[in-house]
């Protein structure tokens, strides 16, 4: 017998091929070649001049990288400087710089439940709140997306620990989740809220305080945010923010920050740079929203079906999963990048574009960009 240990890899690809849903890698260049409408670079900061000099000066002073876990070696005065200032930004009492924003949401999962507690969380979360509710041990009920009532009667039947978990803007439809009534459910049932604010933090809230802010549930006792810094910071890392005894138990017991490297310098200095930025200039927030109504708007008024924006995120549907692919590629070939979402990473099984609103795009490239789109749309 022949030793081939992973010959079943072959016919998961001839299955994964057959079925349309071949995922590649397609490396950019430096320079932008397309216009971009596919990142997750909501204020345009990424390349800004203040953000990529804060990131060299940081490398050049603490080093390429962090030199060990946070416990260790990689905590630097930059990394506290970071959390001081978002936990300041976003009004809670603390914060806690962790490598991505999915390492957060494993952290703030498995270290505030755990075997016989109950985690409620919507249908439509991200896959970082998927897997970190499947390594916490805890029980888990998945409810109807936005649904209050449906998280308030789930908790009810479970007298024990709990919390329920949401994003405050969901990546897929850019809808925003009903935060003041979830809160409401959780304080009436004595539960936890935590809030993934990946895709509300510099977009929505005053000066781009996030979704927490903007519902007045910032500072909460019973409420814990995460959140990224590769979106709207234009950086890489996530955080988690809540009440100092919750950011000192996941010091203590949250194995994604216990066990990772801390981030790396750079990204901390970046992060910080966009955070000082976006306090110098508030209105990019509201620039980038103004930006996804105009998108919207103008793709209706096209003809073409798109999901009304809460924040930054435009989701345009597609008759199919292989009409999506066939879309986006043409975008792509007339100058214009733009995500592509299908099966199975959709949670509802509906295919389609995503457009993300730029705060630095004007209103000429709007413009381009929804002709484009038109003109490209697969019939039916």
């Amino acid at each position: 017998m022949s030793f081939a240990p992973f010959d079943w890899i072959d016919e998961e690809a001839r299955r994964r091929a057959d079925a349309g849903l071949v995922r590649t890698l397609r490396p950019r260049p430096a320079e932008p070649e397309l216009l971009d409408l596919a990142s997750n670079d909501y204020l345009g900061l990424t390349r800004h001049p203040e953000v990529t000099a804060a990131a060299a000066d940081a490398a050049r002073r603490w080093g390429g990288g962090a030199t060990g876990s946070r416990l260790v070696t990689g905590s630097t005065a930059l990394h506290a400087e970071l959390e001081r200032e978002l936990a300041d930004f976003c009004g809670f009492e603390a914060a806690l710089v962790l490598s991505s924003g999915y390492a957060a949401n494993l952290a703030a999962l498995t270290a505030l439940t755990g075997r016989g507690s109950l985690i409620v969380s919507d249908a439509g979360n991200h896959a970082s709140i998927v897997d970190g509710c499947r390594l916490s041990r805890a029980e888990t009920a998945v409810v109807p997306h936005a649904d209050p009532e449906a998280v308030r009667k789930t908790l009810r039947a479970h007298p024990g620990r709990s919390l329920a978990v949401t994003d405050s803007v969901f990546s897929v439809d850019g809808d925003a989740a009903p935060l003041a009534e979830l809160a409401a459910a959780c304080r009436a049932e004595n539960a936890a809220l935590l809030i993934d604010d990946a895709h509300g933090l510099g977009v929505l809230g005053d000066g781009g305080r996030g979704a927490p802010a903007a519902a007045g549930l910032a500072g909460g006792d019973g409420v814990v945010t995460t959140l990224t810094l590769s979106k709207s910071l234009g950086s890489q890392g996530g955080a988690v923010l809540g009440p100092a005894r919750v950011i000192d138990h996941l010091v203590n017991t949250a194995r994604t920050f216990i066990f990772d490297t801390g981030l790396a310098p750079a990204a901390v200095g970046a992060a910080l740079g966009s955070l000082r930025l976006l306090r110098r200039e508030p209105a990019r927030a509201a620039r980038a929203r103004t930006v996804a109504t105009a998108l919207y708007r103008q793709l209706t008024a096209a003809g073409l079906t798109a999901v009304r924006p809460d924040a930054a995120v435009v989701s345009v549907r597609a008759p199919s999963a292989e009409a999506a692919v066939r879309w986006a590629a043409d975008c792509r070939a007339a100058g214009i990048a733009v995500g592509c979402f299908r099966p199975p990473s959709v949670p509802d099984g509906v295919s389609r574009l995503r457009l993300t609103a730029r705060a630095d795009l004007t209103d000429e490239q709007i413009a381009d960009a929804v002709a484009i789109v038109r003109r490209t749309a697969p019939a039916g």
